[in-house]
């Protein structure tokens, strides 16, 4: 039993948050129901995304609202803000947060008071000043980025159908990936594989017109799977006459021409940035200690580091490996490490909440594995290393077993069952990016601006 009434705030709706309040809340099930604890989780976005299943999503093989969890069906005894947490003030515990009301409202940011924090904000894109880059480049870290792109794919592809003009038919078939990590490296090969069956249907446009360029600042690729499957990861691509070309940088993309440190130079319409994450900037906007990467100061017992009632795990802290060999390193910010943190996290902040004594979070690293498309992959699990067809079944396999809620693995089983057996959808829906276009233009209004490019939107396309 808690000895007093406690107020839990939730930073943070991603892995680490949803999973936490998850466990909170079967933990602390019966003080829940007697009005002892009060668990708020405050997020950007309704749901929490499972980030693995994105090139899926992109490719066409699972639907994208099977790849995102409702928070507020999960979390059915939690109080879901959909909000921004713009501040933090752990010394006096409040908590300075933006809603979606906030501007309507016109009564400014709101104060949030709580006894217990939980910051779990997770990452965003590391950008860097790269010319061009802002106005050009196109992430992929949400769920929202992924069909954008699988619908920008396919519109360049029925541009390149249709043009008369050799430089922009050459533009439109030429996509860049910046980022040889796991999201660069998956997105290329699910979206080159779709797009690949896709040219069967376009009487003009054969997959040798394509040009998928692979850009890496280091000598290897996916360095989570070992070294042997990085070149069997790169020896696949290139077969596939995908142009892998490591420790080469970007280093401009002004007016769609993307210029690399060897001096080759691609005109392109596609350039999708993978190249790393960094922590939110919410956490520099707080009084708690981070180290010199920006990352939060955790203990292995998941605890801020030298704070009180303080809690961290995921992307945003820097979590002591007690199974490492070497001193002081870190656990990986990954899904593997996040979801074992949650439970354990989940966990401690009901023994401090009961008096008892806290467990120590510690998971040795059981390897990785990718998909690079239909039917091929790669995998390095407890020192066995796969390739092709075993890795990519081992790929949908395990993370079909940890995708949130059997609902939602239902729901995916069931869309690669039916995928098996029917054709691939090759439609774009570019005019969900602006829905009221078409109706704005039919009722005397103007098309939307396209801000990268300041030419007028058609309302069927993205751009």
């Amino acid at each position: 039993m808690v000895k007093e009434r406690a107020r839990i705030l939730v930073v943070g709706g991603g892995y680490v948050g949803m999973y936490t309040a998850l466990r909170l809340q079967r933990k602390l099930k019966r003080e829940l129901g007697r009005g002892e604890v009060e668990i708020t989780v405050v997020t950007p976005d309704p749901y929490m995304t499972y980030q693995p299943f994105l090139p899926e999503a992109a490719a066409g093989a699972i639907s994208p609202r099977h790849v995102v969890v409702p928070l507020r069906r999960v979390l059915d005894h939690c109080h879901v803000v959909i909000g921004e947490v713009r501040s933090i003030d752990h010394g006096k515990r409040t908590a300075t947060l933006t809603t979606l009301a906030t501007e309507e409202e016109g009564a400014g940011a709101e104060q949030l008071s709580y006894d217990e924090l939980v910051l779990a904000p997770g990452s965003i894109s590391r950008t860097l000043p790269i010319p061009g880059l802002a106005e050009h480049g196109i992430g992929f870290k949400s769920v929202e980025e992924a069909i954008g792109l699988r619908n920008h794919v396919i519109e360049q592809m029925d541009i390149a159908s249709s043009t008369r003009d050799p430089a922009i038919r050459d533009a439109a078939l030429t996509f860049v990936f910046v980022g040889g990590g796991f999201a660069g490296v998956e997105a290329l090969g699910e979206l080159e594989d779709m797009a690949r069956y896709t040219t069967r249907y376009y009487h003009n446009v054969k997959a040798e017109d394509m040009k998928w360029i692979l850009v890496e600042a280091s000598d290897r690729v996916l360095p989570e799977v070992g070294a042997e499957m990085g070149r069997y990861t790169v020896t696949e691509l290139r077969r596939r006459n995908i142009d892998v070309r490591l420790n080469t940088r970007l280093e401009s993309c002004l007016d769609r021409v993307a210029v690399l440190s060897d001096g080759a130079r691609f005109p392109t319409r596609t350039l999708v940035w993978t190249a790393g994450v960094k922590p939110h900037p919410v956490l520099a906007a707080t009084d708690l200690p981070l180290t010199g990467r920006g990352r939060l100061k955790c203990t292995p017992q998941l605890t801020i580091d030298g704070v009180t009632h303080a809690w961290a795990a995921g992307d945003a802290a820097a979590v002591p490996d007690v199974t490492a060999e070497q001193p002081g390193a870190e656990t990986a910010p990954n899904a593997q490490h996040a979801v074992r943190q949650a439970r354990v996290l989940g966990d401690n902040i009901a023994h401090a909440l009961r008096g008892e004594d806290l467990q120590t979070y510690s998971h040795k690293y059981v390897g990785s594995v990718a998909s690079l498309g239909l039917h091929k992959g790669v995998a390095h699990v407890y020192g066995r290393k796969l390739k092709g067809y075993p890795a990519w079944f081992m790929h949908r396999v395990y993370h079909l077993s940890r995708v949130p809620t059997f609902n939602r693995k239902a729901r995916v089983l069931a869309e690669w069952t039916l995928s098996g057996l029917f054709k691939r959808e090759i439609v774009s829906l570019g005019s969900l990016e602006h829905p009221r276009a078409e109706f704005e233009l039919a009722a005397g209004g103007k098309p939307p601006t396209d801000p990268t490019t300041d030419s007028t939107t058609d309302p069927k396309g993205s751009s």
